[in-house]
């Protein structure tokens, strides 16, 4: 065998090696494709980030995608809105995390590819501030305009929607 074609199949099986050690069980016994925990499920562990067993979860979307939706809205203090979220993934804002935005835009325009979505980009706050974020930047009280509800999607590591069709609003005039 020539030294080029031994060269070549090393090649190939270091690859291969390197391509089912990224792929493989993590050892934790489990189907990685599973270790997300819905909190949105009966019997769910209140901290998204854990699973039953109080052990870490991977950031990742579960089948039915990355679902947020808004518990409630409270007033602060300091004129601003605390809402509380309900989701079925731990938000991380390197990953997979949460684009909150008041519904003068829609769930395709808080995206960064808006303008391949064919809409306007609009303005969003990228968080995982989880289970509660206070409003700030963009979605401040004072920049809502005549809005009077708050929106939720979630988003990935580059503020890419997820899924526009997966979104929670909520009317947070009571709070205003």
């Amino acid at each position: 065998m020539s030294r080029t074609a031994i060269f070549t199949m090393l090649a190939v099986i270091t690859l291969g090696a390197v391509g089912l050690a990224s792929c493989g069980d993590d050892d934790d016994g489990g189907d990685d494709s599973t270790t997300t925990v819905s909190a949105l499920e009966e019997g769910a562990p209140d901290d998204p980030n854990t699973d039953d067993a109080g052990a870490a979860v991977e950031n990742a979307c579960p089948a039915d995608g990355c679902i947020l939706s808004i518990k409630s809205a409270t007033a602060t203090d300091s004129g601003e809105i605390e809402v509380e979220f309900d989701g079925n993934f731990a938000p991380d804002f390197s990953a997979n995390h949460i684009h909150i935005y008041w519904d003068t835009y829609s769930a395709d325009e808080v995206s960064a590819d808006a303008a391949d979505r064919n809409v306007t980009q609009g303005a969003w706050v990228a968080t995982d501030s989880f289970p509660s974020y206070v409003t700030e930047a963009d979605v401040s009280v004072d920049g809502r305009g005549d809005s009077t509800t708050l929106c939720v999607t979630a988003g990935d590591g580059d503020h890419n929607v997820l899924d526009a069709d997966k979104f929670s609003c909520i009317d947070v005039s009571g709070a205003l």
